[in-house]
């Protein structure tokens, strides 16, 4: 029988790790995905999460056989669900026994758009985060009521920060897609992670030196094509990068190439630059270039100062290999 999930986040901001993490588990475990924004609750929309949360996905490589959906979309088919089962209240709601199902306003509530949309759908396997379980036997029993057979509910455990609670800004840097985007985490490096933590049966601690070591793992494995895209680098500067633990940090090498900053070079250094020139010149290749210099004790440190203004950065011929020559002459030039 075909596996038929679906990922229902809340449009209230750029999609959470833990969150993320049901949707890897989803995808991994569905033959067919639907991706549904459970927007039942008007008052915690952000304006602009739906497109967020697409592009979140689509970042952490995920793709879906339809949707996005958003439940508001589908209210009539909900009051109709409601209007079978339901009880009117003296404020003008609609109930179940003492669940809620239509607000006074006739606006649905969660648990019955959840029930309606799941068994519309044809979701077989509803996968989720553990806080969800309380809510398990309330939908089961709605379902029933309904006229729907329920489908398996699979709640994983949740991503903690080190303080033991669930994962938030007030406990980690990083606790949404968003954040790990902004901290230059590769997402090949948190899809992978996602996938090794799969659907933990106990709350997991967010093991930040493990995303690190599948960062530099992810730099590592990338193509010169496509580390330079994802640095927004010239292709040229790619081995420039390899030595980067993170996306930001190759940028910030690629920008120590293509932008010097102004430096002093004390005058002592003026022998290994005029050298370099002639080297340079001579059509001399980069690694060459430096073991030449260092074969006659030059200051490389005052040539990476000329050539990149700052005194560290990747290694010293992968700088010269990724700068034209003529560029190259050019900084040492100005700098004697």
């Amino acid at each position: 029988m075909s596996v038929r999930v679906r990922f229902a986040p809340s449009p209230t901001g750029s999609l959470h790790l833990g969150g993320a993490l049901s949707a890897v588990a989803n995808r991994r475990r569905g033959d067919w995905l639907l991706l549904r924004i459970d927007d039942t609750d008007p008052a915690r929309e952000v304006e602009g999460s739906v497109d967020e949360i697409v592009a979140d996905l689509r970042w952490l490589g995920l793709e879906w056989e339809e949707g996005p959906l958003r439940q508001s979309e589908r209210a009539g088919r909900h009051r109709e669900a409601a209007t079978a089962i339901g009880e009117q209240d003296a404020d003008g709601s609609l109930r179940f026994g003492r669940l809620t199902l239509l607000r006074p306003d006739g606006s649905p509530t969660y648990h019955l758009a959840s029930v309606v949309d799941d068994h519309d759908f044809g979701i077989t396997h509803v996968v989720r985060g553990a806080d969800h379980r309380p809510n398990s036997e309330l939908q089961q029993q709605l379902a029933r009521t309904l006229g729907f057979e329920p489908p398996e509910y699979v709640h994983h455990g949740l991503i903690l920060g080190e303080d033991g609670r669930k994962l938030s800004k007030r406990n980690s840097p990083v606790a949404t897609l968003r954040d790990l985007r902004e901290a230059g985490f590769p997402p090949v490096a948190v899809h992978r992670y996602l996938q090794e933590l799969g659907e933990p049966e106990h709350d997991v601690h967010l093991d930040l030196r493990r995303l690190r070591r599948l960062a530099i793992d992810a730099i590592a494995a990338l193509s010169d094509e496509e580390l330079a895209a994802q640095a927004d680098a010239p292709v040229q500067l790619a081995r420039a990068l390899r030595g980067a633990r993170d996306l930001n940090e190759a940028r910030e090498l690629a920008r120590s190439i293509l932008e010097p900053e102004p430096a002093e070079v004390p005058a002592a250094a003026a022998p290994t630059l005029e050298r370099f020139l002639e080297l340079a010149a001579n059509g001399l290749e980069a690694k060459a270039i430096v073991r030449e210099l260092k074969a006659i004790g030059g200051d490389l440190r005052s040539l990476r100062l000329a050539l990149t203004g700052r005194e560290r950065g990747p290694e010293l011929w992968t700088v010269i290999a990724a700068l034209p020559r003529d560029e190259a002459l050019r900084r040492v030039d100005a700098a004697l």
